[in-house]
């Protein structure tokens, strides 16, 4: 979170890894041209193979569940969306037509269209590499739309989390909501600028108390809950440098508490709203993949105005989370504009490279210190050489990273 919010949506998935139908020439995937079938229930995800040949490949994905379902492909890295199917009722079917490049991939359903779905089993494509042909503006639309898909799992991964961290909190249940804190917002730190161009509904969640001061708002959300759960000494000063943080201040009572809980619940159930609404859709349209691109530059932005001081998480030191959260969604933006950038020439290949090898040394100097699966420590173990660092290293991503969106829409 920056004191200057940025009004970019970001976007992620890869799109070298795969394309919708009609962006690449097509080669029947499985042995008779047939499509792989998909089975959706309550808690599993049967897929009735998991490798298929480069080419087209088609899932017919019946949901055979009590709920309302959603079929994923995933990249490598079990993050990025290539492709996915939405909104699929008890008893329906429906398909998902895919050009598959040679790879490693996953598949998973999301029965009730929340959390991190069911079923997520490894999934490869054999083959040739399959030469890219069609329409370019199509396959930008196709890009966004992508990303879209990978907004709206985002959000739905969060609803549960969130609820799980504000009942332990309501609760008083701290060390579980401690626990919690980190890996739940990593799930808003990858898309937080689509919250961001949501007038208030940013501040609500995510702003830290000197900014919520400096502009006269009430203090809620993330930060409100972890001045709570992180007491500070009387003697500590706020994230401001100069605001003595336990002056005036006191716990939240039980009521309190409750109220601060329902409200950020409340505010992610909005954004849910949103993201799954014809105006986001309207939104990311108008942008196209000029706004994709931004949304990379906005996220390495957020890791260098504020991740980097340690002034994010200013009480509970968990701010390596938020960085590396941020790093994912400015990679995953990158990676989804990348090919266009390539296709603009020598230029544009060699701007892609030099991204992405700054992306890489970046990843390596998160490694050093842990990972979002394994954790981090808290920030105030980084030292100030760690810090100059990663200062160094994304000041050297920054600067081709800032070239981007020119490039791409030249």
């Amino acid at each position: 979170m920056t004191t200057r919010r940025l009004l970019t949506v970001t976007a992620t998935v890869g799109l070298a890894a795969l394309a919708l139908s009609g962006c690449v020439a097509k080669t029947d995937a499985t042995a008779a041209g047939a499509p792989l079938t998909v089975t959706s229930t309550n808690d599993a995800c049967e897929v009735s193979s998991g490798a298929a040949t480069s080419g087209t490949v088609t899932f017919d994905v019946r949901n055979a569940g009590s709920d309302v379902s959603e079929f994923y492909l995933l990249a490598d890295d079990g993050l990025r969306i290539v492709g996915e199917v939405e909104n699929i009722a008890p008893g329906a079917t429906r398909s998902l037509t895919v050009v598959a490049q040679p790879g490693e991939y996953f598949t998973l359903c999301k029965p009730g269209m929340v959390g991190e779905g069911v079923g997520r089993a490894s999934f490869s494509v054999s083959g040739e590499k399959i030469a890219a042909t069609g329409d370019d503006a199509e396959q930008k639309q196709q890009a966004v739309g992508l990303y879209a898909a990978f907004v709206k799992d985002q959000v739905e991964q969060l609803i549960p989390a969130v609820d799980a961290f504000v009942a332990a909190y309501e609760s008083g249940d701290d060390a579980t909501a401690r626990e919690l804190f980190a890996t739940t917002r990593t799930f808003y730190e990858r898309i937080e600028p689509v919250a961001e161009s949501l007038g208030d509904l940013d501040p609500r969640i995510d702003y830290r108390e000197v900014d919520a001061v400096a502009e006269g708002l009430d203090w809620t959300g993330f930060h409100r809950i972890e001045k709570d759960l992180w007491v500070p000494a009387q003697d500590a000063l706020n994230s401001d440098g100069v605001t003595p943080a336990g002056k005036d201040w006191a716990p939240s009572t039980p009521a309190e508490r409750a109220a601060f809980g329902d409200q950020l619940v409340a505010d992610v159930a909005q954004l849910s709203d949103y993201v799954h609404s014809a105006d986001f859709t309207t939104a990311l349209d108008a942008q196209g993949i000029g706004g994709i691109s931004n949304g990379a530059i906005a996220l390495l932005d957020e890791v260098a105005t504020g991740k980097i001081s340690g002034e994010e998480d200013w009480w509970s030191g968990t701010d390596l989370y938020d960085f590396a959260a941020n790093v994912e969604g400015s990679k995953m933006a990158f990676s989804l504009v990348q090919d266009f950038a390539t296709a603009s020439g020598d230029k544009g290949a060699a701007l892609v490279t030099r991204i992405q090898t700054g992306y890489d040394d970046l990843d390596a100097a998160l490694a050093a210190h842990g990972s979002l699966a394994s954790g981090f420590p808290a920030y105030a173990t980084i030292t100030d050489a760690d810090r100059r660092q990663f200062t160094d290293l994304i000041n050297a991503l920054a600067e081709p990273l800032s070239q981007l969106t020119s490039t791409i829409l030249d």
